[in-house]
């Protein structure tokens, strides 16, 4: 696998983009707008001049490395890829439109994978003919310094597609975990109440925003509170995670929380929109 596709030019399609060049891989990124393209591009100099600034690589590289990416606005573009990383918005209707038409352009060896965090990776595969070829795999933000990737097996997904997913995670310097496709898989699954938790305690007044932050980061450890990871992360994609395992798994305590219903429709969606539980300043 050499050539590479990722769709989807936001925070987690360049950061994407930006390990497979790193790593050597010719990669090319499709996005439906110019200006996020451009963007992305800008944001992976950025990352790798900071990478250059930290010893991770010389400065030589980092010419070598974005003579390795190519963008286009086309999908059809993609179709001598040998792999491909869909990280589109999480929207299950885009996503499956996506999926079917990479099918019918892609080569019949071409794997297909998604970067969602919650979608069924079953049910995006059953949008294709190739659903041995459908697979998650689920990076971290920020990709190029997380190390995690959560490796996704919908009902179909073959054990030929699966290694060659788990290996490619390892060549891109990356530690893959095997998950099977359930609401959430585990990351979400697990993270995702306790933020929904700690939005209840603030709803409830049993403490203030940085007791329970500083609660959880001394008490239990955690490099971040869980309400200023829930505004890193975007209180939108909180609540349509929440949401999904409630659908889902049929639990009320996968409720989202009233509080976090309330921001989201407020617009406060976190750090990208300057307000979320806590203010920031651009």
């Amino acid at each position: 696998m050499q050539r590479i596709g990722v769709i989807g030019g936001g925070t987690m399609g360049n950061g994407i983009a930006h390990v497979f060049v790193q790593n050597g891989y010719h990669l090319t990124l499709v996005d439906v707008r110019q200006d996020i393209l451009d963007r992305a591009v800008a944001v992976i100099k950025t990352n790798l001049e900071r990478q250059v600034k930290k010893g991770i690589i010389a400065a030589d590289d980092v010419r070598v490395v974005l003579m390795q990416l190519n963008i286009s606005l086309q999908l059809e573009a993609l179709s001598t890829c040998d792999f491909i990383v869909e990280a589109a918005t999480e929207e299950p209707s885009i996503k499956t439109t996506i999926f079917k038409d990479l099918d019918k352009l892609c080569k019949p060896d071409c794997v297909l994978a998604t970067n969602t965090s919650s979608i069924s990776i079953t049910g995006i595969a059953a949008a294709t003919k190739r659903p041995d070829k459908v697979i998650g795999m689920h990076f971290f933000n920020p990709v190029p310094v997380m190390s995690l990737v959560e490796v996704i097996r919908g009902l179909a997904t073959s054990d030929a597609t699966f290694q060659a997913t788990m290996d490619l995670a390892k060549k891109l310097g990356k530690t893959p975990v095997a998950v099977n496709d359930y609401p959430g898989f585990v990351s979400n699954r697990v993270l995702m109440p306790m933020i929904n938790e700690a939005i209840y305690c603030l709803m409830e007044d049993v403490a203030e925003r940085e007791a329970i932050d500083t609660v959880m980061k001394l008490g239990m450890n955690h490099p971040m509170g869980p309400l200023a990871l829930a505004d890193f992360i975007g209180l939108d994609v909180c609540l349509h995670i929440m949401e999904v395992l409630h659908t889902q798994l049929g639990d009320d305590k996968y409720r989202p929380c009233p509080l976090l219903r309330k921001m989201v429709a407020a617009g406060y969606l976190g750090k990208k929109s300057g307000n979320g539980f806590y203010e920031y300043r651009s």
